[in-house]
């Protein structure tokens, strides 16, 4: 009785089961129900979106109207669905870390960090022998980290084999400027035609603008960076700001929209004051191993000087106003890589030292980086007070080898405007130099009405 219970229980089982491993052909497909979809067209196709999704199409690619087939399908209920790998890409400058990896950063955020940021794995980092501050383009996928770069494209927009031919930056020769770099714009901009006449630039210049508080400096950089991109626009013009106010960030966001501008506003960490301030530098100096020439301008040296002594705390000894040290050895070399070398580009450096600001630590930080760069434009506060602009102190600015820069008449004629303005005071002295520059409408006429 047990055995023959087992086999009439068992045998509806095993007929089931084989209705299920071997259905008839005209049985009914349970997926796509009579009743809501009807029968499917011989001029309509299904197709599967990147969501997993069927839709019913006919054979001009149309979708049919909600009154034919308003219902769509998931792929998992269609039996011969499969997945399509769309390919997905990404671009951006890289960091590489000391361990090996790197991220990707991208340009609409500023360069800072972010958790979005592409993983660049140590294997593509060590094959293509990619460097802090590369831009690169690669194909991605989802992995433990997020989205990862696996395959590399291009570095550049060249091949990857083509970028280890290039110089390395540190190994370049380097000569002092000797192109000439024309600020003058339109002939009410007086402060670019000052700087041409007073404290002219070139290629490769380390230049300092000495600057109280109040004093114009934020103008000024805005005026720097609208000359260099209307008269130079193969230039390529990096603006660095770490500390700033998020306005002033936005403000020169909108101004030169054409600029790279890599940003560590005042409600950022300190680690990335100093991370954006190296990587801005790092990717200045790839241009110029490509042979390009770039235009840096950097705000603030003192407050990128203030962030590495807060991060260096405790490395080393610490000296009056309370700065380290050794804290100022970053800072440094990033000034000093402003260079015109013989190989490949050359890399031009207008920072803001801040004084008067009543901090010991400004103040010395200042007095590390003077002298170190090979010109000088200084703003007095006494000047900007009267409401003269640009507040420019004539005979405290200027520029080391300006006889290189400048024809051999025009600098004799500049000489001239020197000694003419020397037994005057600051203020008489820009107020006498804005009243001939306004008289005319270009800086090369006034030069050639003056007689001598």
């Amino acid at each position: 009785m047990i055995e023959e219970k087992e086999t009439a229980d068992t045998k509806p089982r095993r007929k089931r089961a084989a209705h299920l491993r071997h259905p008839k052909k005209n049985a009914p497909t349970r997926a796509f129900p009579t009743s809501t979809m009807g029968p499917l067209p011989q001029s309509s196709a299904l197709t599967a979106s990147p969501g997993n999704t069927l839709t019913l199409t006919d054979k001009e690619g149309t979708t049919p109207s909600t009154a034919e087939s308003p219902t769509q399908y998931h792929a998992e209920e269609y039996s011969g669905s499969s997945s399509v790998h769309v390919p997905s890409y990404a671009e951006g400058i890289i960091e590489v870390s000391g361990k090996g990896f790197g991220f990707l950063r991208e340009a609409r955020r500023n360069f800072a960090q972010s958790q979005n940021d592409v993983f660049v794995t140590p294997e593509v980092v060590r094959k293509h022998g990619l460097r802090d501050g590369m831009k690169i383009k690669g194909e991605t996928r989802r992995g433990s980290r997020g989205l990862q770069l696996f395959r590399l494209i291009g570095i550049e927009g060249e091949v990857p084999g083509i970028v280890r031919n290039f110089p390395i930056f540190e190994e370049l020769t380097t000569v002092n400027p000797k192109a000439r770099i024309r600020l003058e714009t339109i002939p009410e901009r007086f402060t670019t035609r000052i700087m041409d006449l007073i404290a002219p630039i070139g290629r490769g210049q380390r230049g300092l603008i000495v600057a109280p508080p109040r004093t114009g400096k934020t103008t000024l950089l805005q005026h720097i960076a609208e000359a260099v991109v209307k008269n130079y626009p193969e230039m390529g013009l990096i603006i660095l700001l770490v500390d700033e106010r998020p306005e002033e960030v936005t403000e020169i966001r909108r101004t030169v929209p054409q600029a790279a501008l890599m940003a560590s506003s005042n409600d950022s960490d300190i680690k990335s004051h100093t991370r954006v301030a190296q990587l801005a530098i790092e990717r200045a100096k790839r241009l110029v191993e490509m042979g390009k020439h770039v235009f840096v301008l950097m705000d603030s040296l003192t407050r990128i000087g203030r962030a590495f002594n807060n991060v260096q705390s405790g490395g080393g000894r610490t000296m009056s106003g309370g700065v380290d040290s050794r804290a100022l050895e970053i800072p440094r070399k990033l000034f000093a890589a402003a260079r015109n070398t013989e190989e490949a580009g050359s890399l031009t450096i207008m920072a803001t030292a801040l004084i008067d600001t009543g901090s010991r630590m400004d103040e010395l930080i200042f007095q590390e980086f003077k002298g170190t760069g090979n010109m000088e434009l200084v703003l007095d506060r006494k000047i900007s007070d009267q409401r003269i602009y640009p507040a420019v102190d004539i005979f405290l600015s200027g520029t080391r080898r300006e006889e290189l820069l400048l024809p051999e008449q025009d600098l004799h004629k500049v000489n001239i405007i020197r000694r003419g303005l020397a037994g005057h005071k600051p203020i008489e002295a820009i107020e006498r130099l804005l009243f001939f520059v306004q008289k005319y409408s270009s800086n090369a006429e006034m030069l050639h009405n003056i007689p001598g």
